[in-house]
């Protein structure tokens, strides 16, 4: 079921893309780009049985897991005369708090409409095909972050799961229930029935540098409490960066190992305390996985387990960092309908109709120089403060338009849910 349920993944996601290639193909490089980054504003997420699939023309990034599962102090790098050994102390501290989550799901074949007709009933009788169900099933990893059996996953580990259930490390499997899921961040809760069980130490992921030690440690492949270990390769890598732009994160890039069933596995550093989430890997490559910082996840976590969902900031707006090159090629695409004076900022390309930036006036063309009094040059840093303030909170914009200077208030509305 397993094979099956990543099998329609890839072509779901191939005539997804196939739609699109030919217009993609065919647009200029500033409207790529522009198009890429509205996605990570505006657009949608996906929730895919089975595992975590993204993709554009260049990268397939994948989910490390079949389906879909408090803040760290990050620790720079050991020096020379550390233990060698130091990563058997994180794993005797964390594993017992790392589980793996099954998740099940009944799948219904509907047989066409038209043969309960009475007249196919007639003639074919039994001939006829019936209805089937079927289950498919997959697995994931968490980790536990509450003694009373609070466990952070994958949203895409437990999507659609009729029942969720999670084994400890000693053996026991208990019963899971889903508090929530938000599928534009991937992040799950689930809650067992349990009294003094063991969790792991969260900390501050913003303090991340590459160079640190990674931690890896999950179900890979049906082999529990795996531990694989390496570096945090990168930080701040956006959606669109890794072909997932229907996810809002900045997601952490490391070179531990992470396959399929890592998937709401925990990343941890050199003290054993959890970094980031395992999320996806990029098919293909050797060495490049991702994962959510865990101080992103622990936000949307405290959200889902508060009141079981999550509202997210937008503008509703499509823009793109501009360079001189860039302000070049638009101003001679005779098709941009732009002209852009300035060397730098964010240009607005679009602004979605009866959006928050729409009813604040914002315009194509306008582009966003400060926001909230802080220098803007790219995209994803107008992201980053959206995601920052608060549905109906005030953001204050800096704009020039038509060689002007232009001051705009915009209050964020919440993300639309029809297309989550």
């Amino acid at each position: 079921m397993q094979n099956e349920s990543r099998d329609r993944e890839h072509k779901l996601n191939s005539i997804s893309n196939n739609t699109s290639d030919a217009k993609y193909r065919n647009q200029s490089p500033w409207k790529k780009a522009a198009a890429s980054l509205s996605l990570v504003l505006l657009g949608s997420g996906m929730t895919l049985t089975g595992g975590y699939l993204a993709s554009n023309p260049q990268k397939v990034s994948e989910s490390a897991s079949n389906l879909a599962v408090s803040p760290v102090n990050a620790a720079p790098p050991l020096p020379a005369a550390t233990d060698p050994n130091f990563v058997i102390g994180v794993v005797q501290k964390v594993g017992p708090a790392v589980v793996r989550i099954n998740s099940s799901r009944t799948v219904r074949s509907q047989i066409p409409e038209e043969f309960n007709d009475p007249f196919f009933r007639r003639f074919f009788g039994s001939q006829l095909p019936e209805s089937r169900e079927r289950v498919e099933r997959g697995t994931g990893s968490g980790f536990i972050i509450s003694d009373d059996g609070r466990i952070l996953t994958n949203a895409h580990v437990v999507a659609g799961a009729d029942t969720v259930t999670v084994t400890l490390k000693d053996g026991r499997t208990l019963p899971g229930k889903v508090l929530g899921r938000d599928s534009l961040t991937d992040v799950a809760v689930v809650k067992i029935e349990g009294n003094n069980l063991p969790t792991v130490a969260l900390g501050n992921s913003d303090q991340l540098q590459p160079g640190e030690w990674a931690i890896a440690i999950g179900n890979p492949l049906g082999l529990d409490n795996s531990v694989t270990t390496g570096i945090i390769s990168a930080t701040g890598r956006t959606s669109n960066q890794i072909g997932a732009p229907d996810k809002r994160v900045e997601f952490i890039q490391t070179d531990a190992a992470i396959n399929p069933g890592n998937s709401g596995g925990p990343l941890l550093n050199a003290r054993g305390e959890v970094i980031g989430m395992n999320t996806a890997i990029i098919r293909g490559a050797q060495g490049i996985g991702f994962a959510i910082p865990i101080n992103t996840t622990q936000r949307i976590s405290n959200q889902l387990i508060a009141t079981g969902k999550v509202q997210h900031p937008y503008l509703g707006i499509q823009m793109v960092g501009l360079t001189p090159e860039l302000k070049q090629n638009i101003n001679s695409d005779p098709s941009s309908g732009l002209n852009v004076a300035e060397d730098q900022g964010v240009l607005v390309v679009r602004v979605m109709p009866d959006s928050p930036a729409a009813r604040a006036g914002i315009r194509p063309g306008d582009v966003i120089q400060t926001l909230n009094g802080q220098s803007v040059t790219d995209a994803s840093g107008v992201q980053r403060a959206v995601e920052k303030t608060q549905v109906g909170g005030d953001l204050r914009l800096q704009l020039r338009r038509n060689g002007q200077n232009l001051n705009l208030a915009v209050q964020p509305g919440a993300f639309p849910t029809q297309v989550q």
